[in-house]
């Protein structure tokens, strides 16, 4: 029942930033990511954005984005879910944090490129590309707990 409860706050963390801390009780934490969820979204037009990313506006979503605001969105939204699985028990393994944080990374990289770079000739934009990114952070963040994982493994024997 507990591994379940980890998951819970996680995925209500993916829902929106904060709900985890709540459901852990950490209250001003979670009315924290809450307030900073919304000052991020509204100053970088993100929920417009998503609509015209959606509707395959691509050039008027890349027009309408204020990356300057948006830019600290993805280490914000991948730290909340982290948090939030920690404090319901998860991440109890060495290096289990790696997955979030290259998948902060990995994100904010694809947002940086996303008003240019095109994938076969498509220009994906600051929502798509970004989502595509996140597969490259999952997959180095979960390579790089193994590596370190074993490192840590053999500097002990």
């Amino acid at each position: 029942m507990k591994q379940n409860h980890k998951y819970e706050k996680l995925f209500w963390s993916i829902a929106l930033p904060g709900f985890g801390q709540i459901l852990n009780g950490k209250f001003l934490k979670g009315m924290l990511f809450i307030g900073l969820e919304f000052l991020i979204n509204v100053q970088s037009n993100f929920n417009k954005v998503i609509l015209l990313s959606f509707h395959g506006d691509i050039k008027t979503a890349i027009q309408q984005t204020n990356y300057g605001w948006l830019m600290f969105y993805p280490c914000l939204y991948f730290f909340a879910m982290w948090d939030a699985y920690k404090d319901a028990g998860g991440g109890g393994k060495p290096f289990s944090f790696m997955p979030f944080a290259f998948s902060a990374y990995s994100v904010t990289i694809g947002l940086i490129y996303s008003p240019d770079l095109r994938i076969m000739g498509i220009l994906l934009g600051p929502i798509w590309l970004p989502i595509l990114s996140l597969i490259p952070g999952v997959v180095t963040g979960l390579l790089l707990k193994k590596i370190m994982k074993l490192k840590s493994r053999q500097s002990n024997s």
